[in-house]
């Protein structure tokens, strides 16, 4: 409880409940539980990266190794460490990859300012050092990177790959990268300015089980998860009228309950005449439309399916509402939101054919303004975590396009980077020279962890990388595989510049907020937590209790 004197007594600002964590303690608290959360996920960086399991709190399981999706499955109770998660949130809103690499970078940002801290260098001395070094460090992606186009292919399926590499979708990579390199072109246009960008919203992914992921396929248009609501409806259509209708075709109900009192049996037979005239209108409408193919997100009345099948009209209910949006972007059609104001201006054409053995609905446009990526996996966690992985790769060569930057990957870039700040930390005046070259030494976790994830000696590789970079050039980067340093470019292994400079902003920030931070006031109390990496020293704001079995 904090209090100050005025006039010989105590005057109380704080409740009984309220503590308050200062000056070092604070710091030192801030910096354990965003380096635990860095901890958590160092395992999973690289081809030779290790996987978590999840288990929440219905006892549901997911099993990956993607950084965000660990960090957002996890039960994180620490305001500091959230603030690390934010770093991954925004490196997969920003990149769409390489959110592991920003939350180990920003952890050991924190680790090397502790020890400055230990120093008793003030921590605005490092905040400042690290902005100088992050500042410059951009500067060198830009000018290190490599550009390609958009027609290029070959660097394009590396750029996927080294994404896929190490994710589930690794031992089909070859195949998968195709995939994804003709879908990211499929839904790119020319700007008039001459670059290039990719419309995300026309490609949409759909996953089935029951088949290994070298069977999937790209199809041109929209994949409904669907069947036919009667068994006497055609399954197809080359030469569709389709509609889309967000509109139940059902007897229209009152706004409020009402009660119908009747009288006799020929009442009873009046009210269900005019119930199945009213459906027999709405099936009308549809008829006089044109259409021949109809998908509702809605339901549609037992008698209405009965209508449509005699008329030869193939119809579908329950359709999911993202389906009805895709599907309004293949067609380039609009929703009927009312069905007794259907008209033929609501029909578009296309092609409907049914997969009877996927129960799936493929549905082309007449010009094709959309695309489906139809993964398959042996099992339902194999396939999730294949969706990750390929969801991460469209969103790097989707960024790559538009961006037009490629860097090599393996550490290459990191440890030329880091070379670098210290050449340039000589040009730094004051203790922020001391945080520039702690920047540096953050970068260079990135191949150590390579090489240690690898079961590597981590040492012994950085030595020799930093010999190559001194001697041969700027691409010389780990490869994992042979334990050997090697022309990353050559050996296919891009990555997207925009991703690292994501990444070494992201890192550089979170770390600064949290160095920035001497002082916890909590309403509640400070409860000391069960977790070496992220408990506070002496009692800390809660700890990252229940990780789901992640550490």
């Amino acid at each position: 409880m904090s209090q100050r004197m005025q006039q010989g007594q105590p005057m109380i600002i704080m409740g009984d409940d309220a503590q308050r964590v200062k000056d070092k303690d604070a710091q030192e608290y801030n910096i354990s539980a965003a380096r635990g959360v860095a901890e958590a996920v160092r395992s999973t960086l690289g081809p030779k990266g290790m996987d978590k399991m999840l288990v929440d709190s219905m006892g549901d399981v997911t099993i990956t190794n993607d950084g965000v999706t660990i960090l957002q499955e996890m039960d994180i109770d620490n305001p500091t460490a959230e603030m690390i998660v934010e770093v991954a949130e925004t490196q997969e809103d920003e990149a769409g990859d390489g959110t592991t690499s920003a939350v180990a970078i920003a952890g050991e940002l924190l680790k090397n300012a502790e020890d400055l801290l230990e120093q008793d260098i003030h921590p605005t001395a490092v905040i400042k050092g690290f902005k100088l070094a992050s500042e410059h460090a951009r500067d060198q992606v830009d000018e290190l990177a490599t550009g390609v186009d958009a027609d290029d292919t070959e660097t394009l399926k590396s750029v996927a790959e080294t994404s896929m590499t190490g994710k589930g979708a690794e031992l089909e990579k070859e195949v998968l990268a195709d995939l994804v390199i003709r879908a990211i072109q499929g839904v790119t246009v020319a700007a008039n300015d001459g670059s290039h960008v990719v419309d995300l919203a026309n490609l949409k992914i759909e996953t089935r089980t029951g088949r290994s992921a070298g069977q999937s396929d790209l199809l041109s248009g929209a994949v409904v998860d669907k069947i036919p609501v009667h068994k006497d409806m055609p399954t197809g259509f080359d030469d569709a009228e389709i509609l889309l209708v967000n509109d139940p075709i059902e007897v229209e109900e009152a706004d409020v309950d009402t009660a119908v009192n009747v009288e006799s049996p020929d009442q009873l037979q009046q009210f269900l005449d005019q119930e199945e005239e009213q459906l027999r209108e709405k099936v009308d409408g549809i008829i006089e439309s044109g259409a021949n193919v109809v998908f509702c997100q809605k339901g549609i009345d037992d008698l209405a399916q009965h209508y449509l099948a005699k008329e030869g009209i193939l119809a579908v209910r329950r359709t999911k509402k993202s389906d009805i949006e895709f599907l309004k972007n293949v067609l380039n059609a609009t929703t009927v939101t009312d069905i007794d104001s259907v008209s033929s201006d609501h029909v578009a054409p296309g092609t409907v054919r049914h997969d009877t053995e996927d129960e799936l609905f493929y549905v082309e446009g007449e010009d094709a303004h959309g695309a489906t990526l139809l993964l398959y996996g042996t099992t339902e966690h194999v396939v999730d975590e294949l969706e990750r992985g390929i969801n991460d790769a469209i969103d790097v060569v989707a960024t790559t396009v538009s961006d037009g930057r490629i860097l090599p990957g393996g550490g290459a870039i990191e440890v030329e980077i880091a070379r670098r700040l210290r050449d340039y930390a000589d040009s730094v005046s004051g203790r922020e020279q001391l945080a520039v070259e702690a920047f540096a030494d953050a970068l260079e976790l990135i191949p150590r962890v390579l090489a240690e994830n690898a079961g590597l000696d981590s040492i012994d590789l950085l030595v020799d990388l930093r010999g190559a970079h001194e001697s041969e050039g700027t691409n010389a980067g780990l490869d994992v595989y042979t334990g050997t340093v090697e022309d990353s470019f050559e050996a296919g292994v891009v990555e997207t510049a925009h991703a690292k400079e994501q990444a070494i902003a992201s890192a550089a920030e979170a770390a600064n907020l949290v160095l920035k931070i001497d002082d916890i006031i909590s309403a509640g109390d400070l409860s000391t937590s069960s977790d070496d990496d992220g408990g506070a020293p002496g009692g800390g704001m809660g700890g990252m209790g229940g990780m789901g079995g992640a550490m």
